[in-house]
This record gives C-alpha cells, structure tokens and sequence, in this order.
C-alpha cells in the first residue's frame, strides 16, 4: 500500500521544469532509436526530432493530468500500451517530418517501452 502511494507521488514529483528536461531529452534519445528500430516510422532529421519529443512529452502530460493515464507501454498494462501508440501516431499531425502507420505506432510502443526499460533511468520516462 504505502508503494502505491510512494510510486504515485513520485509520478507527479517528475513534472517539475528539471524533470520534464530531462524527459524530454531522454525522450528525444528513446524516439530516435524506436524511429531507426520500426519499419514504416521515420523522422526526417535533428529539428523534427526534437519537436516530436516536445509534442510527446506534453501529450504525455496531458495524458497524465487530464486523464490520470500514464501512457508508458509497459507502467499501466494494456491501456498504457494503447495511451502510448495513439500519442505516438497522433504525434505525425502536429510535426511535418514525422510520419508512422497505425501498425508502426503500435509496433513503435513495444520498442518504445523496451528501449524505455532497458535505459538507466528509463523507467522514469
């Protein structure tokens, strides 16, 4: 109980100016290698990169705040898995270089969540 508690607090301790930096940089690192990784995904270069991550940090905020949904493939079972395809799909309509299918979103939040675990620190992303 008081892990639940402890692990909830600290999803929300994350959204300070320091922690979404360092969110957005380690998301940044983890698209680009879920980019290269995912057949049917790419991104056309260094600005569109950084501006799908920006995108994808704040969907994700707003996942967390709106909705109460961390949308981490792996952190919240079967609908962080679906959070996570549909940010990583919708992602293509606000970013001109930035393109996945529907197949690939779903594809690219496996390897997402699994790059995301195997980073130090990733299960913080």
């Amino acid at each position: 109980m008081d892990n639940q508690k402890s692990s909830s607090r600290s999803t929300t301790a994350d959204w300070t100016v320091a922690g979404i930096v360092i969110r957005l940089i380690a998301s940044a690192v983890v698209l680009a290698i879920t980019a290269f990784l995912v057949p049917e995904f790419s991104i056309s270069g260094i600005g569109p990169l950084v501006i799908a991550a920006i995108v994808l940090t704040v969907m994700d905020y707003l996942f967390v705040k709106l909705l109460g949904i961390e949308a981490s493939p792996f952190g919240r079972g079967i609908v962080g898995f679906v959070s996570a395809a549909i940010i990583l799909y919708l992602t293509q309509f606000f970013v001109p270089g930035y393109s996945i299918t529907i197949l690939s979103a779903i594809i690219g939040a496996i390897v997402y969540g699994i790059v995301t675990y195997l980073i130090p620190g990733g299960e913080a992303l």
